[in-house]
C-alpha cells in the first residue's frame, strides 16, 4: 500500500535521539508528563496473584512507531501504565551482540536490502528452507548502518528510516520500568556457533530483567538453575497449536495437558489470544477454553498475546480495541495476567479506566451521544434493531432520517436512494432512474410504503475497500421504520432524552414530487404527542436553513444546522444568521481537527466561534474502524473521542457506534487525566517526522459565510404531477453510473497514494 521507494538520507543516531527528546516535550504538556497513575479499580482482580494485570509493550509503541525505536520505547514510558514492561526479541549479530527485532528476517523490518543489497542467505529455519537477510551475517557495526521501517503496511510508513538498530543495552539505556526479553529461535542460532545462553547470562549479570520467554523448553531449562526467580521470570511461549516444540517433539496444545511438566521450570506461559478466546472461520467468537483457570491452578500466570488496534478483531467486538482487553481482564470468569500490545496506551487505559465499571455507573463526561442511523455499525441502519441496539448501548438520542414514500408516508432511512441500503436492486419493486439532482439509482418516491417495507435491509460496509465489513451475521437484519414507528419506539425507551429526525431533498421533494416532507413530518409529531411534551427532546436537523426556518416557532424542538463541507471558521455575521435559524450545529470531525495524510496539524476556530453564540456544536462521523481515524488517535475510538470531547470541546458525537462513546463517558479518568487519557495535540507527531516524510502542506479550510447559509424559503408543493424522469439508456441501467464509478476509484486511489 505504501510507496517505500523514496531515496533519503536516514537520520543519524543523534537525529534520533534529537527526535526522541523533542517527542516527550511536544505530545503531552508538562502537567500531564507529572501525573500519576489513575486510581483504578478496586476490585480484586482475577489473575493469578490478584494483582493488575501487565501491559506488555512489544518492541515499543510499534503500532505506531518502527518496532524497537528509540520513540517506541520513549513513547510507550509516556502513555502507559507506570509498571508497563518493554518487550524485545533477541536476535544475535554475526559477532554475538544481542540486538531489538521482531523476526529473524531483518527485511522485514529494516532497510536492510538497501544498505547492502545482494547478501541474502538461505537457511533452514524450523525446518524450513528461508531466504532472507538474517543477523548472523552482519556485525554489529554493520548493523549500525541499517535503519528500522515499520513492517506492517497497514500502518504509517512516514517515520521509516528514522531510527537505527538497537541493541539490548540501548533499551536499558532509556530506562523502562521493566524489560522482557523474548528467545525466539535459539536453536538456529545454536546452528551458526552462536550461544544465545551464554549472551542472556551475561545481560542477565549487567542488567534487570523481568522475564525471559521462548518457545523452546531446551533453552528455558539451561538458564533456569542460573536465574533468580525472585527477580527473573521464566515463561514458556506456546506457539500455534499444531507446531512442534524442538525437545520434547509435542505440538504445543499437547504441552498444554501437562501444565505440572512446564511449571517445572517455568513460573508462566504466553499463548496467542485465540488460545483463550476462540475463534471460529466466521470471525465470530467461540466459548473461552479453561487455560486460564487451568493454569492459574497449576500456579502458572498467564500472558495473551496478538493484541493490536489494527488487526481485524473478531465481529463481537464491533472493531473496538477496548472491548476486546475487557473480555480478556474483565469478563467475570477470568482475568489474563497481562496482555502483549502494539499499542500499550489501549490495555493501560483499560485497565485503569474502563476495568470493573458497573453498567449503572454515573457519567464522568458531559455531552450529548446521538446515534447515526441508529446503532448502524452493528445492524442495518435504520431498523428496528439498530434503534433497540443504540438505546440499549447508551445512547442519549435515536435519530430518524426522514425518507418519503410514493404514497406519502414518511420513514427512516439513511439514503434516498435505497439501492444504498436496501435489496431493492435485487427485487422486482422499482427501475433505476436518472435525476439530475440526486443522481442514479430506485428512489424512495418511487415506491409505495407497502412496497418498501417488504424489502429486506443491508447494513453500511464504508470500508470495504480495507476489507472490513460489519456483523455479517445481521448485514439483512430488522425492518424498517416509519416515523410513526420510531416515535412510538421512543417514547417508551425511559433512557433516551430526545429524538433527532433530520429532512434533506426537501425542495426537490415539494416543487419535483409534490411531497409535502414538512408538513407531514409535523403530522406524526403532533399525533404522537411530541409537539406538546417536554419529557423528550425533538430535534430537527438539516443542512437547509430553509427547512429549519418552517419549523421554527412551531414547537419548542432544538433545531440544528448541519455544515455539509469542511470549514475552519465561521464569520461572526454568518453565526448571527445560523442563530435565527438554529439552535446548534453540526460539523465534520476535519472542521474540527483539521488533517494531511491523516496526521492530526491544527485545531480550527470552528467549535470556539460557534460556541462563543451560544450554539452547541456536535461532530460527526464518529466509528470504530481504525481506518476512520487519524494516526494521532493510535488506531483507537476511544482515544478519538477522548481528544473531541477534552481538547476539541464539542457538545456531543454522532456515531454509528453509540456503545463505545457511551463507555467512555463513564471512564473514572476523565477528572484527573492520566497521560494515557490525554488528549492528542494536533500537530505534535508532524513536527517529530523526518524533513524527507512530511505529509504534504494542505491549504486553510473556508470559513463559513452568510452565503453559504442563507436561502431562499421552501418552495410550495405543486399541483401537477410528478415529471418522468427521462429514458433509460439501451442497457438498463443509467448512464451516471460509469461517473460514480469512476468518482470511487479515483477516491481509492487518492487514499492509497496518501497513505
Amino acid at each position: 500500500m505504501y510507496d517505500r521507494r523514496a531515496s533519503a538520507t536516514p537520520f543519524s543516531s543523534a537525529g534520533a535521539v534529537a527526535s526522541a527528546c523533542l517527542l516527550l516535550l511536544l505530545l503531552f504538556p508538562c502537567s500531564l508528563l507529572a501525573s500519576v497513575s489513575a486510581q483504578g479499580s478496586t476490585s480484586r482482580w482475577q489473575t493469578l496473584n490478584g494483582d493488575p494485570p501487565l501491559v506488555i509493550a512489544r518492541g515499543g509503541f510499534s503500532g505506531l512507531f518502527p518496532y524497537g525505536s528509540p520513540s517506541g520505547f520513549n513513547f510507550t514510558m509516556l502513555v502507559s501504565v507506570p509498571d508497563v514492561i518493554v518487550w524485545c526479541d533477541v536476535q544475535l549479530s554475526k559477532d554475538g551482540v544481542g540486538v531489538c527485532l521482531p523476526n529473524l528476517l531483518m527485511q522485514d523490518s529494516t532497510d536492510v536490502a538497501e544498505a547492502f543489497p545482494g547478501r541474502e542467505s538461505s537457511y533452514p529455519v524450523n525446518g524450513v528452507s528461508t531466504k532472507g537477510y538474517f543477523t548472523v551475517d552482519f556485525t554489529l557495526k554493520e548493523l549500525q548502518n541499517v535503519n528500522l521501517v515499520q513492517g506492517i503496511y497497514t500502518r504509517t510508513f512516514r517515520f521509516d528510516r528514522d531510527f537505527q538498530i538497537q541493541t539490548i543495552q540501548d533499551l536499558a539505556a532509556v530506562k523502562p520500568p521493566r524489560i522482557w526479553l523474548n528467545i525466539q529461535h535459539n536453536d538456529f542460532f545454536t546452528q551458526h556457533n552462536l550461544s544465545m545462553r551464554s549472551y542472556v547470562l551475561s545481560i542477565y549479570r549487567k542488567m534487570v530483567v523481568q522475564y525471559i520467554s521462548s518457545p523452546e523448553v531446551g533453552f528455558l531449562r539451561s538458564v533456569a538453575a542460573r536465574i533468580n526467580p525472585n527477580t527473573t521470570k521464566l515463561v514458556l511461549r506456546l506457539l500455534g497449536p499444531h507446531e512442534t516444540e524442538p525437545l520434547t517433539n509435542q505440538t504445543y496444545s499437547s504441552l498444554l495437558s501437562n501444565l505440572t511438566f512446564i511449571k517445572t521450570f517455568a513460573s508462566g506461559i504466553i499463548v496467542p489470544k485465540t488460545y483463550i478466546w476462540p475463534q471460529g472461520a466466521d470471525f465470530y467468537l467461540q466459548p473461552h477454553t479453561s487455560i486460564v483457570s487451568d493454569a492459574h491452578k497449576a500456579g502458572l500466570e498467564v500472558f495473551a498475546s496478538d493484541f493490536a488496534n489494527d488487526l481485524l478483531l473478531s465481529y463481537n467486538y464491533s472493531y473496538d480495541p477496548v472491548a476486546e482487553y475487557l473480555n480478556f481482564i474483565d469478563n467475570g470468569d477470568f482475568s489474563v495476567d497481562g496482555m502483549l500490545s502494539d499499542f500499550p496506551i489501549t490495555p493501560s487505559a483499560v485497565r485503569e479506566c474502563f476495568s470493573h465499571l458497573d453498567k449503572n455507573a454515573p457519567k464522568q463526561a458531559n455531552f450529548l451521544i446521538i446515534s447515526k442511523d441508529g446503532a448502524s455499525g452493528d445492524y442495518p441502519g435504520c431498523t428496528d434493531l439498530a434503534y433497540l441496539n443504540a438505546i440499549s448501548g447508551g445512547a442519549d438520542v435515536i435519530d430518524c432520517p426522514i425518507q418519503m414514500s410514493k404514497d406519502g408516508v414518511p420513514f427512516c432511512s439513511g439514503s434516498i436512494n435505497l439501492m444504498n441500503n436496501t435489496d431493492v436492486a435485487q427485487s422486482s419493486s422499482g427501475n433505476p432512474q436518472i435525476i439530475p439532482e440526486l443522481g442514479s439509482g430506485i428512489f424512495s418516491f418511487s415506491l409505495t410504503w407497502d412496497e418498501i417495507q417488504k424489502l429486506t435491509p443491508a447494513i453500511s460496509n464504508p470500508y470495504t475497500a480495507f476489507e472490513l465489513v460489519r456483523n455479517p451475521k445481521y448485514k439483512s437484519a430488522g425492518k424498517l421504520q416509519t416515523l410513526a414507528d420510531f416515535l412510538a419506539l421512543a417514547k417508551n425507551a425511559s433512557s433516551l432524552s430526545g429524538i433527532l429526525i433530520s429532512i434533506e431533498n426537501a425542495p426537490y421533494l415539494i416543487e419535483k414530487q409534490s411531497l409535502p416532507v414538512i408538513d407531514a413530518v409535523l403530522d406524526v409529531l403532533s399525533k404522537a404527542g411530541y409537539d406538546n411534551q417536554t419529557a423528550k427532546k425533538v430535534m430537527i436537523q438539516s443542512t437547509n436553513s430553509s427547512v429549519l426556518t418552517k419549523f421554527r416557532g412551531k414547537s419548542s424542538y432544538e433545531l440544528v444546522y448541519e455544515v455539509d463541507e469542511t470549514i475552519g471558521d465561521a464569520l461572526d455575521d454568518t453565526v448571527k444568521d445560523i442563530k435565527t435559524f438554529a439552535d446548534s450545529v453540526v460539523v465534520g470531525k476535519t472542521s474540527v481537527f483539521s488533517m494531511s495524510s491523516l496526521f492530526l496539524i491544527g485545531t480550527t476556530n470552528v467549535v470556539s466561534r460557534l460556541r462563543s453564540f451560544g450554539l452547541s456544536v456536535y461532530a460527526q462521523t464518529f466509528s470504530n474502524e481504525f481506518v476512520s481515524q487519524s494516526w494521532d488517535f493510535f488506531s483507537d475510538a476511544t482515544q478519538e473521542i477522548n481528544s473531541y470531547y477534552l481538547a476539541g470541546n464539542v457538545s456531543g458525537v454522532i456515531t454509528d457506534f453509540p456503545q463505545t462513546s457511551a463507555r467512555y463517558r463513564k471512564n473514572r479518568c476523565i477528572s484527573s487525566v492520566p497521560p494515557y487519557m490525554a488528549p492528542a495535540e494536533p500537530g505534535a507527531l508532524v513536527q517529530i517526522l523526518p524533513e524527507f516524510a512530511l505529509p504534504p502542506a494542505v491549504a486553510p479550510f473556508p470559513a463559513l459565510t452568510e452565503s453559504d447559509v442563507v436561502e431562499p424559503p421552501l418552495p410550495s408543493v405543486s399541483a401537477e404531477p410528478p415529471t418522468s424522469p427521462g429514458p433509460k439508456p439501451r442497457n438498463g441501467q443509467p448512464k451516471i453510473s460509469a461517473c460514480i464509478v469512476l468518482t470511487n476509484l479515483a477516491l481509492l486511489f487518492t487514499i492509497v497514494y496518501i497513505f
